[in-house]
C-alpha cells in the first residue's frame, strides 16, 4: 500500500488527477466481505506521517458500507514536490505498471516538480577543473556581451569571481558548472558525452535510406551556435527558380531560413544534457525532422504549448538571448508556423507521445526525387544559381530573360575570368583527368591553391583574395570536405587546412 500511494502521489504522466487505493475489494470489482474499522483508518491515515513516505503526500481516507461488506479508499493527491520516495526508493505508475524509477524517470519527476531545486546547468561539473574553459572566448566574446562596458571598466574581481557571477563557475567545489562547460569549455563533449548535434541527410523518406550527407555539431556552445545557423542558411535552405510566365519567374523555397533555425536554437537550448544522447537533426526526401532529448519542461503540457514557456537551462537560456540568437517573449514557435505557412510548407508537427524526447516534423515545400544528390552539392542560391546553371548547361535557356538573365551574364562573366586567370596554376594543383573525376569547380581549384600557399587562411581572408562573397566561399569549402580534398585541423582559432 505504501508502494501505491508513493507512485500515485509522483503522478509521472502528470495527469494531475488524484489516485485511488481501494481496501475491501477484488479485482472484479465485488466485495470480500471486510469490516472497516476505526483502527484501519487510523493506520490508513497513518501512512501519511510515519516517515517512511518523504516528502509526505497529501491523502484522505473514508470509509464506504454496503451491504456485502465495507470498503476504505484511500485517495492520493499528486504532490507538487516530486520525487516521491518510500524507504529510499522512488516508485512510478504508468497505466496498469506499477514500479521502481529509472534514471530518466527521475528526471522527469525533478524537473515537474513545483519546487525548484538547482538546475543541471547551474550545477557544479565535478572532475573539472578551470583550464577546461577557453578563457580567451570568455574574455573577448562571452564578457562583453554579457556584461556593460562600463561597469567592466571598473571590474577588478578575479577570472574566477567573474565566472562565478555568470553562473559559469561554482566557487564552493572550485570547479566550473554545466553551463560553463557547455557555453565556453575547450572539449565540452569529452565530459558531457551527449553535448553535440547529429545531422544527416537521408535520400528517401525512411531512416533506411542511403545516407547522403552526415556531419557532426560539437564544441562549445559560442562556437556550435555559429556554425548550425551557417550551416542552416546556406546548406539546408535551398532555392531555386520557378517559371512562372516568359518574362517572370519565381523562387521556390525548400524550408525558410528563419523557421529552421529557429526550431534548430530551441534544440539546444531546451534539450536535456544530463543524457549521453545527442540531439538528432534528419533531412529526408521530403521533411526534416529534429528530436530533442528531454520532453516539456516544468509547467509546459501538450495542452498549454506554445502559449506557456519554461526554461530547463536558464543559463543557457540567458546566454542564447543575449547573443542574439533566441527572445525570450514566447514569440518563437508561432513565428516559426507563420514563416512556414507563407512558405506552403504546412504547420510545422509537434510530437509529444514520448515523455522522455520532444519531436518536430517540418514537410519540405519543395521535396526532392528520392535518391537526390547531398544538398550541400546541390545548394545553389541568388546570383550563383545563374553562374553554377551556365557551367552544367541547365540553364541557358534563361539568358534572354531580363535583368535576372542580364545579372547571370555578368556573374558567369566573371567566372570566365576566374578561369582565364587560373592558367598554369590549376593545372599544377589538381590535374584535369582528377578535376573531371571530382567534378570540382575552378573556384574550388583556386581555393586549394591559396591553401597551398598559406594553410592557416581564414574563410573571410580567402573570399578577399576571390573577391566573392564569404557564403560562396563556405560552399566550395563544404564540398571540397565532403568529397575528401580538404580537411579542418583543429578549432576556428590556432587551426589549419590539411589538403589530401
Amino acid at each position: 500500500m505504501c508502494k501505491a500511494v508513493c507512485a500515485f502521489a509522483n503522478d509521472l504522466p502528470n495527469k494531475k488527477l488524484p489516485g485511488y487505493l481501494i481496501i475491501g475489494a477484488y479485482d472484479d470489482g465485488s466485495l470480500n466481505g471486510l469490516k472497516v474499522t476505526d483502527e484501519l483508518l487510523r493506520n490508513l491515515a497513518g501512512l501519511r506521517s510515519d516517515g517512511n513516505i518523504l516528502p509526505q503526500p497529501a491523502l484522505m481516507v473514508e470509509k464506504f458500507s454496503f451491504p456485502d461488506g465495507d470498503i476504505a479508499v484511500v485517495e492520493v493527491k499528486p504532490s507538487k514536490n516530486t520525487p516521491v520516495k518510500y524507504k529510499g526508493t522512488v516508485y512510478i505508475r504508468i497505466g496498469p505498471r506499477r514500479g521502481e524509477a529509472n534514471d530518466e524517470e527521475l528526471r522527469i519527476l525533478r524537473e515537474k516538480s513545483e519546487v525548484k531545486s538547482q538546475t543541471f546547468d547551474t550545477s557544479p561539473c565535478l572532475h573539472t577543473i578551470i583550464d577546461d574553459l577557453d578563457l580567451d572566448l570568455f574574455k573577448s566574446e562571452y564578457l562583453p556581451k554579457m556584461v556593460n562596458a562600463n561597469i567592466l571598466k571598473g571590474d577588478k574581481r578575479q577570472i574566477k569571481e567573474q565566472l562565478a557571477s555568470l553562473k559559469l563557475f561554482d566557487p564552493v567545489q572550485d570547479c566550473p558548472t554545466v553551463a560553463g562547460i557547455l557555453l565556453i569549455g575547450k572539449d565540452p563533449s569529452h565530459i558531457l558525452f551527449g553535448s553535440y548535434i547529429q545531422y544527416v541527410e537521408f535520400a528517401g523518406k525512411s531512416i533506411t535510406s542511403k545516407v547522403l550527407n552526415e556531419r557532426q555539431f560539437s564544441g562549445n556552445l559560442i562556437t556550435m551556435l555559429k556554425e548550425i545557423d551557417y550551416f542552416i542558411k546556406y546548406t539546408i535552405q535551398k532555392q531555386r527558380p520557378v517559371f512562372v510566365t516568359v518574362l517572370r519567374e519565381e523562387m521556390k523555397i525548400n524550408y525558410p531560413y528563419e523557421a529552421i533555425r529557429e526550431l534548430a536554437m530551441n534544440l539546444i537550448m531546451h534539450r536535456t544534457y544530463e543524457t549521453n544522447a545527442p540531439a538528432r537533426f534528419y533531412e529526408y526526401s521530403d521533411r526534416i525532422v529534429m528530436d530533442n532529448p528531454g520532453g516539456l519542461y516544468g509547467k509546459v503540457q501538450p495542452e498549454n504549448f506554445p502559449h506557456v514557456n519554461d526554461y530547463r537551462n536558464p543559463v543557457i537560456a540567458e546566454a542564447m538571448k543575449v547573443l542574439g540568437y533566441v527572445n525570450r517573449f514566447n514569440r518563437g514557435i508561432s513565428m516559426v508556423q507563420e514563416q512556414l505557412d507563407a512558405n506552403k510548407n504546412g504547420l510545422a508537427i509537434f510530437d509529444f507521445k514520448d515523455i522522455t524526447t520532444f519531436k518536430v516534423t517540418v514537410m519540405s515545400a519543395d521535396p526532392k526525387p528520392e535518391g537526390e544528390v547531398s544538398g550541400a552539392d546541390k545548394a545553389k542560391s541568388g546570383a550563383e544559381n545563374g553562374a553554377d546553371g551556365i557551367e552544367s548547361g541547365t540553364d541557358n535557356r534563361h539568358e534572354r530573360v531580363g535583368d535576372v538573365s542580364e545579372k547571370r551574364r555578368r556573374n558567369v562573366g566573371e567566372d570566365n575570368e576566374a578561369e582565364k586567370s587560373m592558367g598554369e596554376a590549376e593545372n599544377e594543383a589538381i590535374s584535369e583527368a582528377e578535376n573531371e573525376a571530382i567534378k570540382i569547380t575552378s573556384r574550388q581549384v583556386k581555393i586549394l591553391q591559396l591553401i597551398r600557399e598559406d594553410n592557416s587562411l581564414s574563410r573571410e581572408a580567402i573570399s578577399k583574395q576571390l573577391e566573392v562573397s564569404d557564403s560562396s566561399v563556405y560552399r566550395d569549402i563544404e564540398k571540397l570536405k565532403k568529397i575528401g580534398k580538404l580537411e579542418r585541423i583543429g578549432g576556428n582559432k590556432g587551426g589549419y587546412w590539411k589538403i589530401k
